[in-house]
């Protein structure tokens, strides 16, 4: 497995990640006509068109299995609100349901923290449905519950919870130590 920078020719393979991930992590927290309505075309569509961004701010990285496909990605960039304490954000976040609990996940924060940290960004926020448990991941990394906010998917009015972390040097301190074995 390999995380890189994504390239021109990925957003098949990241619209896939996006439509199966959303499909398996939000059942029964989002309608499920809404969630078989999703498009493999239109997120492609929104995909290809950051891709092809020239100028973006955005920092889009995939994982790749042993056999290059495409089973993971991460999103992020400045923080979107305007929020006077975090200054970075992680947008989107999906890993395959059977690719999760193998650190995929934990190597894609660090990826975006490292490159964010290269800007001069120390602090992160990033927004999850109340309901979803992959809230645990994100304590697990040591994010702490900042506030929340109501959001409407599919005509259903649901709660996203922000978790921040107001220095995220200690999130890759943490990745380097794993990867030497300590």
């Amino acid at each position: 497995m390999k995380i890189r920078e994504a390239r021109e020719g990925d957003a098949v393979g990241i619209a896939k990640v996006h439509v199966d991930s959303w499909r398996t992590t939000y059942r029964d927290i989002i309608a499920n006509t809404f969630l078989e309505a999703l498009s493999y075309d239109d997120r492609e569509r929104y995909w290809q068109s950051l891709l092809d961004r020239t100028e973006r701010t955005s920092l889009l990285y995939v994982a790749e299995d042993d056999d290059e496909e495409i089973i993971g990605f991460a999103c992020g960039g400045p923080e979107r609100e305007g929020n006077p304490l975090y200054k970075g954000e992680i947008y989107a976040i999906y890993v395959l349901q059977e690719a999760q609990r193998r650190g995929i996940g934990r190597q894609l924060v660090t990826t975006i923290v490292q490159r964010l940290l290269e800007q001069s960004i120390e602090s992160l926020l990033i927004w999850v449905l109340a309901d979803n448990a992959s809230r645990a991941f994100y304590e697990a990394l040591g994010g702490q519950y900042v506030t929340e906010k109501p959001i409407e998917i599919g005509g259903v009015k649901l709660r996203e919870v922000a978790y921040g972390w107001t220095d995220t040097r200690p999130l890759v301190n943490q990745s380097d130590k794993k990867s030497d074995g300590k």
